[in-house]
């Protein structure tokens, strides 16, 4: 498992993938802080809110996230190394979870910027308040996973890397529709559980600080599904 983790962490670094990722989500990251700050997040001096910058990253990693996960199985499949990898002296479930964490550590590396954003504005007000900007940062790391998860389980699904980036960003803004047809359906208990199984809706309880676990296990509930979807989707090719 560890020697598949590194050899998918060197892959993001040997090709332009992972730095192109790296610096796109860097650019827009600096905008929108930019923005945030120029618009009066700080020259106010009121509490600072990090909600927005955060919850346009949500959208961003929305198209992003595909990009970087449409290669980890269709890549083997087009190449025909999937075979070598399936036969491998390793559970599937490990080798699922190896391309995961390699994917995951790189979209950490891009969110760990942050960090900084928050201490560089800790230096011109007080009114800054750090469980919130955990908040977000927390929300935003479970959304990642959960749009790492799924564009693993698509690339596992075709040989084409567009077509699994372009499926993966359907099912990304299938997420989030959820929280906008919920808001049309008639019947107040469908509508309800559409909006309970929403990512934005369960995300924008992270934006205010409030850190309920429940919804902590749904994101990790939804990320333990796509990875057993995964093994499966493994498991019946290598039996083929």
């Amino acid at each position: 498992m560890t020697a598949i983790f590194k050899r998918e962490l060197k892959s993001y670094f040997v090709t332009p993938l992972g730095y192109v990722f790296i610096g796109v989500c860097l650019i827009f990251s600096g905008t929108f802080f930019y923005l945030f700050t120029l618009t009066g997040g700080v020259s106010n001096m009121g509490a600072v809110d990090f909600s927005t910058m955060f919850t346009l990253m949500f959208f961003v990693l929305m198209i992003t996230i595909p990009l970087l996960t449409m290669r980890l199985l269709s890549e083997e499949r087009k190449n025909k190394t999937d075979q070598l990898i399936l036969t491998a002296p390793i559970s599937l479930p490990s080798l699922v979870v190896a391309k995961f964490s390699a994917a995951f550590c790189i979209f950490l590396l891009s969110t760990a910027i942050m960090v900084v954003y928050g201490i560089v504005l800790s230096q011109f007000t007080d009114a800054l308040n750090w469980w919130t900007l955990l908040g977000n940062m927390t929300g935003l790391i479970l959304v990642g996973a959960v749009y790492v998860s799924a564009g693993l389980f698509i690339s596992s699904l075709t040989e084409n890397q567009m077509v699994a980036a372009v499926i993966s960003v359907f099912v990304n803004f299938g997420f989030l529709l959820t929280n906008l047809i919920s808001t049309q359906v008639p019947v107040r208990v469908v509508a309800n559980i559409m909006r309970e199984i929403s990512l934005l809706e369960r995300y924008d309880r992270f934006t205010i600080g409030l850190f309920e676990i429940e919804n902590v296990l749904f994101f990790v509930s939804i990320v333990v599904v796509f990875l057993f979807l995964t093994v499966r989707v493994l498991e019946k090719r290598r039996w083929a």
